[in-house]
């Protein structure tokens, strides 16, 4: 059983849900990064996603967007990813997930990074513009390394991408809770609830919503439907505004109500 697995089986005897937090590797730097990942598993980040920059981030909105510039510019790269993880190893078990587009792992190699991955500590991983249908390579060495894969599921699927979606997802399957790219909106959307439904009716993994969850009253609204929630620009956005602000109390204000 993986850390992933592990953590969701621990919540959900205890009857909570799991709060998964986003930040960019290398932002505000590499040097804080260990500081910033035990910061976010103290306020109570159960799963945490880090996110590899990439110079064309299709999916993710201008706040994630700016922080992947700001690494990239800072020298960041995959390598660097996975000494920081083994750096964040030597003192916290939290689940971690490389949230990644798929060139930078086809670069360094999908069996090598594979291996190097868990052999970094790293759990699982989700390659956001990777669709099932072109993945069997990269399931083939995840696989065989013990990586949990982790897929989008967005509320315009048809039901034939959500089958693979549930065949190809281990560790978690990742419900997109509105179509565009990634960003802070008001509400939680409508299609959330239905595209839940419909995961439902063809998994028994646990399901978490993102996309734009950005206040307590959303992430409790999403932890309510869902087996948890990812909140991402919210708090990359708090990490560009206040670099040295508390962290840790941030999650918790964002927690506060699940």
């Amino acid at each position: 059983m993986t850390r992933i697995a592990r953590r969701f089986a621990e919540l959900r005897a205890l009857g909570r849900k799991a709060f998964v937090g986003f930040v960019t590797a290398g932002d505000p730097s590499l040097e804080r990064g260990v500081e910033l990942a035990l910061a976010l598993e103290r306020g109570g980040v159960d799963v945490l996603e880090l996110g590899v920059p990439f110079s064309d981030p299709q999916a993710d909105g201008p706040v994630i967007q700016r922080s992947s510039e700001r690494a990239l510019l800072r020298g960041t790269t995959l390598t660097k990813v996975l000494q920081l993880v083994r750096e964040i190893r030597e003192r916290s078990q939290v689940p971690i997930v490389l949230f990644s587009y798929f060139n930078p792992l086809l670069q360094y190699g999908l069996e090598r990074l594979c291996a190097d991955a868990v052999a970094a500590g790293v759990d699982g991983a989700l390659v956001t513009d990777l669709p099932p249908e072109e993945a069997g390579a990269w399931l083939e060495h995840a696989r065989r390394a013990g990586l949990d894969t982790v897929f989008l599921a967005a509320p315009t699927s048809p039901e034939k991408r959500l089958e693979l979606v549930a065949r190809a997802s281990s560790g978690f399957v990742y419900a997109v809770s509105r179509t565009g790219v990634t960003g802070e909106q008001r509400t939680v959307s409508e299609d959330a609830a239905p595209l839940l439904a419909r995961l439902r009716g063809l998994t028994s993994l646990p399901l978490v919503v993102g996309f734009g969850l950005s206040a307590p009253e959303q992430v409790a609204e999403a932890a309510a439907l869902a087996d948890g929630a990812v909140v991402g620009s919210a708090l990359v956005r708090f990490l560009e505004e206040q670099p040295e602000g508390d962290l840790e109390e941030r999650v918790r204000w964002l927690t506060n109500r699940m």
